[in-house]
């Protein structure tokens, strides 16, 4: 890694994860750059293109040219919001980095206050939302009902929570060297180390740009990569209710027994179909929920790596 001098080092990183953001992504730039300006600490901008398809990493390039603190990284593909926030990590500079999104829906007239906090000593300041104005009643609900199993089940406060964080130095390294794992959720980590945490509340600003990437499918997905980061309670879950069901099924056994002692027909054919069933539909549930658990662990044994860096602009390349 190249030395750099007290003079040129950064003080404050912020780390842009951008997939499709051509129509947003200069203005929210120059935004945020503005903001770091007011802040009067050396600074960096470093923008993760994480595979897109459209003029996003391009625009980033032009505006590196103007603005050598603006940087850009562009992935060989789509690896996904995690692994773009990640691969920002592992080249900020900053001894204070703050993670914001691309679409403006995190406010950075709020990096003010986070890094005021920092300032006062704290290692992670963890963005909440005060509202979800802009989603769908939909989608309100099925975050509300995540959040809530996500938090009950495994643990972690991520009620309301976002990726717009500031996170000190010594938390972006434990992040980037200490934590191998192939499948994270950046919330949680952040929630899990502990440290010195402060929080900051926000209202979700209209998205610059097109509409969220965000769908129900990717937002479950992102449920079941969280519980199963965090928790083994559903595995657990799993055996309580096989042992429900074996005592269940012997006092049933013994009933009709006792029947057929008693010189009793044992009727209920219907009964049975119904057990059958609910006992198969509970079979194949907890064989999902198993093969969830055995897919992680085969992520984490092929141990790809988290990214791979396509190009960049501005970037220290013995930075990883």
């Amino acid at each position: 890694m190249t030395l750099m001098t007290s003079e040129n080092k950064p003080i404050i990183s912020a780390v842009i994860p951008a997939y499709n953001e051509n129509q947003g992504i200069s203005a929210a730039i120059t935004h945020i750059a503005g903001i770091l300006n007011a802040c009067e600490s050396a600074w960096e901008i470093i923008v993760v293109d994480d595979g897109s398809h459209d003029q996003t990493y391009q625009q980033i390039c032009e505006l590196s040219k103007y603005e050598p603190r603006i940087k850009g990284l562009s992935l060989s593909r789509n690896f996904g919001k995690e692994a773009a926030m990640l691969a920002g990590l592992a080249h900020a500079m900053g001894e204070a980095v703050i993670i914001i999104d691309a679409d403006l829906q995190h406010p950075p007239s709020f990096i003010p206050e986070m890094l005021d906090k920092w300032r006062a000593g704290a290692q992670i300041v963890h963005a909440v939302k005060r509202s979800r104005e802009e989603d769908s009643a939909a989608k309100r609900a099925a975050a509300y009902c995540i959040n809530q199993m996500i938090s009950g089940l495994g643990g972690i406060n991520v009620k309301n929570s976002s990726d717009f964080k500031l996170l000190d130095r010594e938390i972006v390294d434990i992040i980037v060297h200490q934590l191998p794992e192939r499948e994270r959720f950046f919330r949680g980590l952040t929630s899990w180390l502990g440290f010195s945490e402060e929080y900051i509340y926000f209202d979700v600003a209209s998205r610059q740009g097109d509409e969220s990437k965000w769908s129900f499918w990717q937002l479950l997905e992102l449920a079941i990569t969280a519980l199963t980061s965090f928790t083994s309670l559903p595995l657990r879950i799993v055996t309580f209710l096989g042992i429900t069901t074996l005592i269940l099924g012997f006092f049933v056994a013994s009933e009709a027994l006792w029947s057929l002692i008693q010189g009793q027909a044992v009727s209920g054919f219907a009964t049975i179909i119904i057990c059958l069933l609910l006992i198969g539909s509970f079979i194949m549930i907890s064989l999902g929920i198993i093969g969830e658990y055995i897919a992680k662990i085969y992520e984490e044994v092929k141990a790809r790596p988290h990214y791979l860096v396509k190009a960049s602009v501005g970037i220290n390349k013995e930075k990883k």
